[in-house]
């Protein structure tokens, strides 16, 4: 399982694709968005174990207050 930045210089360009994703969606459709790319990115995973762990790690994990 990969915790550290795997992502470097390309992480703000995801983030961006991702907000761009949300665009004019709604609060359900942003939440049915993000449900269909967990279970695909869960499927690219393929590995219950390792998706266990990293739902108890995200469930243990503060969130950010801005």
């Amino acid at each position: 399982m990969i915790l550290k930045d795997n992502l470097g210089p390309d992480g703000d360009a995801f983030y961006n694709a991702l907000m761009d994703a949300h665009e004019g969606r709604d609060e359900s459709e942003s939440h049915a968005l993000n449900a269909r790319l967990v279970l695909m990115m869960a499927n690219q995973i393929g590995d219950l174990e390792v998706l266990r762990s990293l739902l108890e790690i995200a469930a243990a994990t503060p969130q950010k207050q801005d």
